[in-house]
């Protein structure tokens, strides 16, 4: 199915059938931009410890850490 057949087949929806399909695909729009802002910061943190910017914790530093 191309896009053109999509948004024939969404235009046969009811209005409220449009509006749930539009509020589901801007939820999972706001979802992939939450978890590109996350997976950056991962990103970030990671390169910050192999650059040396940031000191790792040992495994026994990390596990007192938790404590």
């Amino acid at each position: 199915m191309n896009a053109h057949e999509v948004a024939e087949a969404v235009m046969e929806l009811s209005e409220t059938g449009r509006l749930d399909l539009a509020r589901l695909i801007i939820a999972s729009a706001a979802t992939e931009h939450q978890n590109a802002g996350e997976n950056s910061k991962t990103v970030r943190g990671i390169e910050d410890v192999l650059t040396g910017k940031v000191r790792a914790l040992s495994q026994t530093g990390f596990q007192r850490a938790l404590q």
